[in-house]
C-alpha cells in the first residue's frame, strides 16, 4: 500500500526482559482517581470515573537508567507533574467484568500526566473541553512496561514522584477511587479496548509545578523508575 504523505512511526515503549517493544494504539487517562487528589482540585466523594484521551504519540519513552528528556510547553506558566501507575492492555475486549480485568493487562509502568494546569482551568471556567491542557506533545512520559507475572503486587504498592530529589507525591495504589479492575470495566462499556491500549490510572495528592531544569524521579514499588528532565 502507497500513501500520499509518510505515515507516522508506531509509538511504542520498552519492555522489561526483552528487546520487543509495546506498540501504543491509544492513552486512556482517568480523572480524579485519589480521594486527597479530588479534594485538592476542590471535588469530594466517589463520583462515577470519567475519562480523557492522549495521542498516542504524547508518549516519551524512557529506557532503563535512562534520563528522558521533555520540553516545557509552550503556552502555560504552570505545568504540573501528575504521577501515575499504568496498565497496559495486552487482550482488548468490551464490557469486561472487573473481576475478568486481569486477563486482558500485559504489563504495568510508572507515567507522569504532564498537565498545562492554567490552560486547563481556563478551559474548565468557559465549560470547554480540555484537551490544550492534557494532550500536547510529551504530554506522557512513561517508563519500561513490566509484564504483569513479573510486576507483583501493583495494587498495594507505594507510588511517589521527586522533584530535584525533593519528595512531591506519595501515596499508596491501594487509595484509587476505582481499582484497576473497576476501572477497565468501566472504561471498557464506553470504548473496545484494544492489545495496545494504556491506561494512566489517576493521580494522588500533591500535584504541583515544574520549571525548566528541574528532574522528575517518578517509582512504583516493583516497577522500573522513570526519569525525566524538563528543558528549556
Amino acid at each position: 500500500m502507497s500513501y500520499v504523505v509518510n505515515p507516522a512511526p508506531v509509538p511504542s515503549v520498552p519492555v522489561v526482559g526483552t528487546s520487543d517493544r509495546f506498540p501504543v494504539h491509544r492513552i486512556y487517562c482517568v480523572g480524579r482517581n485519589y480521594e486527597d487528589h479530588a479534594k485538592e482540585m476542590g471535588f469530594t466523594g466517589r463520583e462515577p470515573p470519567f475519562f480523557f484521551l492522549k495521542p498516542a504519540d504524547t508518549i516519551v519513552a524512557v529506557n532503563t537508567g535512562e534520563t528522558g528528556t521533555m520540553a516545557y510547553p509552550t503556552l502555560t506558566s504552570n505545568l504540573h507533574h501528575e504521577i501515575e501507575l499504568v496498565v497496559a492492555i495486552g487482550t482488548g475486549g468490551k464490557n469486561i467484568k472487573a473481576a475478568d480485568a486481569t486477563k486482558h493487562i500485559f504489563g504495568y509502568a510508572v507515567g507522569l500526566d504532564m498537565t498545562r494546569r492554567d490552560l486547563q482551568g481556563d478551559m474548565k471556567k468557559q465549560g470547554r473541553p480540555w484537551c490544550i491542557g492534557k494532550a500536547f506533545e510529551q504530554s506522557a512520559p512513561i517508563g519500561p512496561i513490566t509484564p504483569a507475572a513479573q510486576a507483583g503486587d501493583v495494587v498495594n504498592a507505594e507510588i511517589y514522584v521527586q522533584v530535584n530529589g525533593q519528595d512531591r507525591q506519595r501515596s499508596n495504589v491501594a487509595k484509587l477511587i476505582w481499582n484497576i479492575g473497576e476501572t477497565i470495566e468501566h472504561l471498557s462499556a464506553a470504548w473496545e479496548l484494544q492489545p495496545g491500549d494504556l491506561i494512566f490510572t489517576g493521580t494522588p495528592e500533591g500535584v504541583a509545578a515544574v520549571v525548566a531544569g528541574d528532574t522528575l524521579v517518578g517509582g512504583v514499588a516493583g516497577l522500573e523508575t522513570l526519569t525525566v528532565r524538563v528543558a528549556a
